[in-house]
């Protein structure tokens, strides 16, 4: 997994804002120009990575790419507009609620195989389950939030995919971990 510090998070979080912004007037998105900008090596990596949007507690958007398919800035542009505008789950973001909410980015490490859920550790993996067509992930830090243990986060995971509850427990049952950098306007001190 990559890692970005202090300065390099600031920055990814000043890109999602700026192109959430530039959607909000111009329905256009940062180019070249601005992917160039960012030159430390770090940011020519690809990995995955989410962006995540909260009003006050709630939720208000969060997409992302699962593996690193483009560089990190890149990545953030991307999601940073889909978060905002194409969450299904929400209609598209507001000028009124640009300004209320808080820019939250996991940036993730490579996905793997779970052989025994013992390997899980909640408040450092992200979970996704999968089993035909259906596939839900949760982000590191969701089980945090609420508290949650190893099954109930296990659990959680298979209602996003769509599943029973049980379904973990089900031979075919596929379960993945992943862990992330999550950083924040709020946990920063930006907002």
């Amino acid at each position: 997994m990559i890692e970005i510090n202090g300065d390099q998070q600031v920055r990814l979080l000043r890109l999602a804002r700026a192109t959430i912004a530039q959607y909000l007037e111009s329905r256009t998105l940062p180019g070249e120009e601005t992917v160039r900008e960012f030159q430390d090596a770090v940011y020519s990596e690809k990995c995955g990575a989410f962006v995540s949007l909260h009003i006050g507690d709630n939720l208000r958007g969060c997409i992302g790419y699962i593996s690193g398919i483009k560089t990190v800035p890149e990545t953030i542009i991307d999601m940073a507009k889909a978060s905002a505008f194409q969450d299904p789950r929400f209609p598209p973001l507001s000028k009124k609620e640009f300004e209320q909410m808080d820019i939250e980015i996991s940036l993730m490490s490579p996905v793997e195989r779970v052989k025994d859920v013992s390997e899980i550790e909640v408040g450092r993996d992200g979970l996704i389950v999968s089993d035909g067509y259906h596939s839900g992930l949760l982000l590191p830090q969701v089980a945090t939030e609420y508290g949650w243990s190893r099954e109930r986060f296990l659990e959680h995971t298979c209602y996003k995919a769509g599943l029973p509850g049980d379904a973990w427990k089900k031979k075919g049952v596929k379960i993945e971990k992943f862990s992330a950098q999550v950083f924040g306007e709020k946990s920063l001190g930006l907002r």
